[in-house]
């Protein structure tokens, strides 16, 4: 059985007000999103879940799936989690919907990868750090596993900690112990039914990371590298080099 995407649109970016539709490139953020999720070819079903009609409409306008949600989510896994009792399929993959430039093999990737396991709930994605701005970057989430590949611990902070890290993951572009988490989640249908009952956790509200609340209760996230980095828009700055990123495509193209 093949899984679904959804894509979490939330209006209300604190930094970035109605990001989802922003233009980019001719098109809004939310259109890039859903068309590159197409293009895995994996899916049953792309759903976009919003807490915005404006987004509604605009989905609806290109062809999009949109699924209307509670404002009250706090993050993308409780908006999924709200429409999973309306999906049939056992595996549910989440591309957050500011992530115009995700990969379709990247996704098809973890589904690979993670229809296989047997004990761990979410699965997800990392790529090796080789910037000291990613490294120091608050907006860039750090991610440390185990031998195994199952998440330790996810950080907005540079971990784990060594003798001038900044430094150490700039030789030759390679970040030996620095991983980058690609915010690419695919779950367990039965999991996300759960989900809600789950009570905020302690670590979730001091890094601000939805996925800490799934470690602390308990349950096992599996982390795979990938070789495909992804760009999210959550700043103005970020938004410039999108806009960069898409001018140098077209010329590419022209």
């Amino acid at each position: 059985m093949n899984p679904v995407a959804v894509i979490p649109a939330r209006y209300g970016s604190k930094r970035l007000p109605g990001k989802p539709l922003i233009n980019l490139g001719g098109k809004p953020i939310i259109q890039r999103v859903y068309e590159r999720v197409k293009e895995a070819g994996i899916f049953s079903r792309v759903l976009v879940a919003t807490d915005s009609e404006e987004i509604v409409r605009r989905v609806e306008a290109f062809g999009g799936e949109p699924v209307l949600t509670s404002p009250d989510h706090r993050n993308g896994t409780e908006r999924i989690a709200e429409v999973a009792p309306r999906i049939e399929e056992d595996w549910i993959v989440n591309v957050q919907g500011d992530e115009p430039f995700v990969h379709p093999q990247m996704i098809s990737d973890l589904w690979e990868s993670f229809q296989r396991e047997r004990t761990a709930v979410v699965g997800t994605l990392c790529h090796r750090i080789s910037h000291r701005r990613d490294l120091w970057s608050r907006n860039v989430v750090k991610v440390v596993s185990d031998t195994q590949g199952r998440a330790l611990y996810f950080s907005r902070s540079p971990i784990p900690y060594g003798e001038a890290p900044s430094d150490v993951a700039e030789i030759d572009g390679q970040g030996p112990l620095w991983y980058k988490h690609v915010g690419i989640y695919m779950y367990r249908r039965a999991f996300l039914l759960r989900y809600p009952m789950l009570e905020r956790s302690p670590l979730e509200d001091a890094e601000g990371l939805e996925q800490l609340r799934i470690l602390e209760h308990g349950y096992e996230i599996r982390v795979y590298p990938t070789e495909w980095e992804t760009l999210g828009i959550d700043t103005e700055e970020d938004l410039l080099e999108a806009r960069r990123r898409c001018m140098a495509d077209a010329i590419q193209l022209s």
